[in-house]
């Protein structure tokens, strides 16, 4: 992939975020083309079928955070739902996702800093690709947590290799212990077919408090 590598591994060494925006302000055009057809990304199809298995309705209102480009938003598009918002730092890599006319709303947010959404806005909060090297930490699941609504759900994928540097299981287990959330599954999938690298999907039930 030459280039277009190189400005893969520039999102995972950012320092700041003023790097990481610039990264994705030059990636933005082409990624999804680099993503999909280079790498074999295949984590937003599975995750959204994962969130699928537990949502009732096809009518729920989901937060697509940390949304890039908005491939999400089409893999839940394509299997019926279309009450869904989007969420990201990047405003090239959200100029990209409105273009393809498949949210409500497009929302930009450093979810690392916190999320500015009243409690209880979404029926459920879906997070791929942002989990990772140089992106959103673990303190995010608790923003999580206190916008879905309680018997709603959180699905999220966590890049193996950043799962263990940034401890995220350590944050899950507390939410757990402190009756926040439920873990319904824990599964080591394919990511980035091409690359070899895998990833955690995970959904969690947020409980009532």
């Amino acid at each position: 992939m030459g280039n277009d590598l190189e400005i893969w591994h520039a999102t995972y060494e950012a320092k700041t975020p003023e790097s990481l925006q610039a990264a994705y302000k030059a990636w933005a055009p082409r990624y999804d083309q680099d993503t999909i057809e280079g790498m074999g990304y295949v984590a937003p199809n599975l995750a959204a079928s994962l969130l699928d298995n537990y949502l009732e309705s096809k009518a729920s209102c989901v937060l697509d955070a940390g949304c890039g480009t908005g491939q999400v938003g089409e893999a839940l598009q394509k299997i019926g739902y279309s009450n869904v918002d989007a969420m990201d730092y990047s405003p090239d890599m959200l100029d990209q996702a409105e273009k393809k006319n498949i949210y409500n709303e497009l929302i930009r947010e450093d979810m690392g800093s916190g999320i500015r959404l009243p409690e209880n806005s979404y029926d459920a909060t879906i997070c791929v690709g942002a989990l990772t090297y140089a992106h959103v930490g673990p303190n995010v699941f608790e923003e999580f947590v206190r916008i879905t609504r309680p018997n709603g759900y959180v699905c999220f994928t966590i890049r193996d290799g950043a799962y263990q540097k940034y401890n995220y299981r350590k944050t899950m287990l507390e939410l757990e212990a402190n009756n926040s959330w439920e873990l319904m599954a824990m599964l080591d999938w394919d990511y980035l077919i091409k690359e070899s690298v895998t990833a955690k999907f995970c959904a969690y039930k947020v409980l009532e408090t």
